[in-house]
C-alpha cells in the first residue's frame, strides 16, 4: 500500500465530542485524470466510481454479470440484494482487492489493475466482520493503523484523538477492545476507516448484529460524514437503513442489477403508496386474490395474511367492507423499500 504524505495544519469543526474532524485531502488529487478523460476532481457531481460491464467469475460461476455503476462524489450509494446476489463480489472489486474478470472499472479516476495501491491509500473500508486487534487498546488500534498509511507518530496520535472524539469513544481510549460493546466496536471500526482521510468510504453491512440504539448511533455518525462530503458506498440487508441513509441505490439479484434509483423513486415505480394487510379467522373465510383483484392494483398471498397494494389503502378497506369482506384484523401502512425489494427478488430463501 502506498503511503500518504503526513500533513499538518489546523483540523476540526469545533470542540464538542459530536463535532466531525476535519478532512485533509492528499496533495494533487484534484488533478487526477485518467487517459479516457475520467475526472476525479473535488467538485460535487464528479464520478468517483465508474463501472461498465463489470463481471466476476469463479470458474463456471459468474457471480457478477456485467453491471454498470456510477457513484457520485458526496452521495451515499447502496448495494442491496439477497444472499448470493453478487454484492460482496462487486464490493471487493470496488475496494480493489479482487480483480475483475471483464468490463471496465475506474475508482477515483484510476484503474485498479494498474493503480490498486494508490486507490487503496485514498479509500476507507468498514468490513462486515470485526477485525480489530484485541491485544491493543482503543487508541492504539487507531494509531497503529495510521502508521500503516505513513502518518508520522505525532500525526497518528493527533488523528486518533480527533477520531475518538468523533466516534464518542474518547473516554474509552485506553480500554482494551474486548471490553467494548458491539456498538462501540462498530464505531471504532468506522473511526479506523477514516484514519487516512478517505475520499470514498466502503461499508459492508455496517450495523449487522447491533441493537436499535447502537444502530441509530452509528447512523448519526454516517450522517455527519455525509454532511461533510464523504462519499459512502454501503451494502446492507436492512431496508429501513437503506431507505434512511441512501441517496441512490441498486438492487442486485443473480449477479445483475434489477433496479436503480432513489428509495422514493423505486417505491413509486415498483409499489403503491399504501399497503393494506388483511388477516382472516380461517382459510375458509379468507377470499382468494382473484376475488380481491378488482379492489386494488395488486394482491399478494402469504401464509398468514393478504397484502393488497393500493394508492389509497383506507378507501380500499372501505370498499371491501361495503362488499362484505370482513377480515379479523386489518392494517393500512405506507409502502416501503422492503416491499420493492421483495417484489424484485422474491420471497423464497436463496442459498
Amino acid at each position: 500500500m502506498s503511503a500518504l504524505r503526513p500533513v499538518s495544519g489546523k483540523y476540526g469543526y469545533g470542540h464538542t465530542s459530536h463535532s466531525l474532524v476535519g478532512f485533509v485531502r492528499p496533495p494533487g488529487y484534484r488533478r487526477a485524470v485518467s487517459e479516457d478523460g475520467f475526472n476525479s476532481g473535488s467538485e460535487n457531481g464528479a464520478v468517483l466510481v465508474k463501472a461498465r460491464g463489470l463481471s466476476k467469475r469463479f470458474g463456471p460461476l459468474e457471480a457478477v454479470r456485467g453491471i454498470d455503476l456510477d457513484v457520485i462524489r458526496g452521495e451515499v450509494f447502496g448495494l442491496l440484494g439477497p444472499n448470493g446476489a453478487g454484492k460482496s463480489s462487486a464490493m471487493r472489486m470496488l475496494a480493489c482487492v479482487s480483480p475483475r474478470s471483464a468490463g471496465s472499472l475506474h475508482v477515483l479516476g484510476m484503474d485498479p489493475d494498474v493503480d490498486g495501491p494508490a486507490i487503496r491509500a485514498r479509500i476507507g473500508v468498514v468490513p462486515q466482520l470485526d477485525n480489530l486487534d484485541v491485544d491493543l487498546s482503543v487508541r492504539e488500534n487507531l494509531q497503529i493503523y495510521g502508521r500503516y498509511f505513513g502518518l508520522s507518530r505525532a500525526r497518528a496520535r493527533q488523528r486518533a484523538a480527533e477520531l475518538l472524539r468523533f466516534a464518542q469513544l474518547a473516554d474509552r481510549a485506553d480500554s482494551q477492545v474486548e471490553s467494548l460493546s458491539g456498538g462501540m466496536r462498530r464505531r471504532l471500526i468506522v473511526a479506523r476507516s477514516l484514519v487516512n482521510d478517505p475520499e470514498l468510504l466502503l461499508l459492508d453491512e455496517p450495523t449487522t448484529g447491533l441493537d436499535p440504539q447502537a444502530r441509530h448511533q452509528l447512523w448519526d455518525r454516517l450522517y455527519q460524514l455525509k454532511q461533510h462530503g464523504v462519499t459512502q458506498l454501503i451494502t446492507t440487508h436492512y431496508m429501513d437503513e437503506a431507505e434512511r441513509l441512501c441517496d441512490r441505490l441498486v438492487v442486485m439479484d443473480a449477479g445483475v442489477i434489477a433496479a436503480e434509483g432513489s428509495p422514493a423513486a423505486l417505491i413509486k415505480r415498483y409499489s403503491t403508496r399504501d399497503v393494506l394487510e388483511l388477516r382472516f379467522a380461517s382459510q375458509v373465510s379468507r377470499p382468494t386474490p382473484t376475488e380481491l383483484a378488482g379492489f386494488v392494483e395488486r394482491v399478494e398471498e402469504l401464509p398468514d395474511r393478504l397484502l393488497l397494494y393500493a394508492d389509497d389503502g383506507e378507501a380500499a378497506l372501505g370498499a371491501l367492507h361495503r362488499a362484505g369482506v370482513r377480515p379479523r384484523a386489518s392494517l393500512v401502512r405506507r409502502s416501503s423499500l422492503e416491499d420493492v425489494f421483495l417484489r424484485l427478488t422474491g420471497r423464497s430463501l436463496v442459498e
